[in-house]
């Protein structure tokens, strides 16, 4: 029963969709803010080489190195957001163009090839990796076992992440003052929020869920290191954010439904089925583009709740 194609299909969906939501999550707070991140990509390429260099520099138990490879790429991808936050905050320049150049900046021919090159990591495998998990030994369960009870922890952590977030945001007085912030920075100002504050935090800390994902890749996807691998994954990640509303829920199914895509071409493969492993893996960035044009209107991009004042400097007036 656990071979059925469908099950397969929907396990690997939540398995390559893991990583796309927790960019996507980091790409809801920080756009909630009014900052625009379109430095996504660059952000998780970074964590990615932070993780695989501590899976094989940090000593102690292989749980302990997992966690701590975990960490450092969020730290990684938080330091990368917070140069992301000074220049759109501080400096107020584009957001568009900061967010390209920081994808250029720490893409796959910028700064984490550089760090791989001179840290070795691609040498060889990760020896201690994001592995799945076999949940109270229910993963052979017929249907839901590999759905539910082979994943891994970090997917299991992705669940309580998406719940949290979603009573932060819309349960919670900061989470009202945040929305406030990317609504209407004036206003929230008048009210004493820091919009300085709000919009650092929250880019600092979608960068280091950012960061996560990447680490997602260098130790669990691929699980090695290789230059740009994760092929584009943060630009489908901000797509999710408008594909989901700007809502954890909803990002979280849309990330799973990018992620049944992105393991479509290996999962029909390994069943023998004959299709162009270039269109499969086209199908994932095909969608991208349909889901941008969709919301491409101002009409639309005002009914999909957009934050108002996203990508625009909030100048503070003289008082």
């Amino acid at each position: 029963m656990n071979s059925n194609i469908f099950v397969i299909i929907i396990a690997s969906a939540i398995f390559y969709g893991t990583p796309l939501f927790y960019a996507a999550l980091g790409g809801i707070f920080t756009e909630r803010s009014g900052v625009l991140n379109l430095g996504v990509e660059g952000t998780m390429l970074l964590g990615g080489v932070s993780g695989a260099w501590a899976s094989q520099h940090v000593g102690g138990s292989a749980w302990f190195t997992v966690l701590m490879a975990v960490v450092i790429g969020m730290i990684a991808g938080g330091l990368t957001s917070a140069l992301l936050a000074f220049l759109c905050v501080t400096l107020k320049t584009n957001q568009t163009v900061a967010g390209l150049a920081i994808t250029i900046f720490a893409g796959a021919v910028g700064l984490s090839s550089y760090f791989a090159n001179i840290w070795e990591v691609a040498k060889n495998p990760a020896t201690r990796q994001i592995r799945r998990l076999d949940v109270f030994g229910l993963a052979d369960t017929p249907v839901i076992g590999p759905i539910i009870f082979n994943q891994t922890i970090l997917t299991y952590v992705s669940w309580v992440l998406a719940v949290l977030s979603t009573v932060y945001l819309f349960r919670t007085r900061i989470g009202l003052q945040l929305r406030a912030v990317g609504e209407s920075p004036q206003t929230a100002d008048a009210m004493g929020i820091s919009v300085v504050k709000y919009r650092y935090l929250h880019t600092i800390f979608g960068g280091s869920l950012a960061g996560i994902a990447g680490v997602f890749y260098s130790l669990a996807i691929v699980p090695t290191w290789v230059d740009g691998m994760t092929k584009g994954a943060g630009w489908i990640a901000i797509a999710l954010v408008i594909f989901g509303f700007w809502r954890p829920s909803l990002t979280l199914l849309g990330a799973y439904l990018f992620g049944a895509l992105q393991s479509l071409g290996s999962t029909l493969k390994a069943r023998g089925v004959n299709i162009s492993g270039d269109i499969l893996d086209a199908l994932p960035f095909v969608m991208t583009i349909v889901v941008l044009v969709l919301v491409s209107s101002r009409f639309a991009h005002r009914k999909l709740g957009a934050p108002a004042a996203l990508g625009v400097p909030y100048e503070r007036e003289e008082r």
